[in-house]
C-alpha cells in the first residue's frame, strides 16, 4: 500500500447535456480548468455505451468483459480524475439500471448522454500523484511523488 494526502480544492458541477460523451466532457473540462488530481460523482442517463464488467479470468494482464447497450439506462458513478504521461485520465466506475436489471463496471470508450448527467467534481490540492503504467499488471496504477 502507498498513500498520500491532500486538501479538497476547487468544487464543480458538470452538466453534460442530451448527445454528448461523457468521458469526453469531462476530460475536455478537466483539461482546461488544469485539474491534475479530483475525485468525481456523476449522477443522470446513457443513451448507449461501452462498459468493462469483468477480466476474463483471474489474471493479468486482464482481457476484458465488455457490456455494450443502446438504450437508455440509469446511471451513478465514482471516480477520479488523475494525469498520464501529462494527458488527462479519468477513472469511472458506474451502475446502470434498465427495467430492474443492473450492470456495474468500468465506463470506457464512447458513452452518449440520455437527457442529462450531472458530474461532480472535488479537486485534490497538495497531493503529488499521477498514473504510470504497469506493462506486466495491465493498466495504470496511481502513483505517488515524495518530492
Amino acid at each position: 500500500m502507498d498513500y498520500q494526502g491532500g486538501n479538497i480544492g476547487r468544487v464543480f458541477v458538470l452538466r453534460i447535456d442530451h448527445g454528448d460523451n461523457v468521458l469526453e466532457e469531462i476530460e475536455k473540462f478537466a483539461t482546461a480548468e488544469n485539474i491534475t488530481s479530483a475525485f468525481m460523482f456523476m449522477l443522470g442517463a446513457l443513451s448507449e455505451g461501452n462498459v468493462v464488467v469483468g477480466p476474463e479470468k483471474n489474471q493479468t494482464p486482464p482481457t476484458p468483459i465488455w457490456f455494450r447497450f443502446n438504450n437508455p439506462h440509469e446511471v451513478i458513478g465514482i471516480g477520479n480524475i488523475f494525469k498520464e504521461n501529462g494527458k488527462t485520465r479519468i477513472h469511472l466506475h458506474a451502475a446502470l439500471g434498465r427495467n430492474g436489471n443492473t450492470s456495474a463496471g468500468c465506463i470506457r470508450e464512447k458513452n452518449e448522454t440520455f437527457m442529462v448527467t450531472e458530474i461532480f467534481v472535488l479537486e485534490i490540492q497538495g497531493m503529488q500523484a499521477e498514473r504510470i503504467h504497469d506493462k506486466e499488471r495491465g493498466f495504470s496504477p496511481i502513483c505517488f511523488r515524495k518530492d
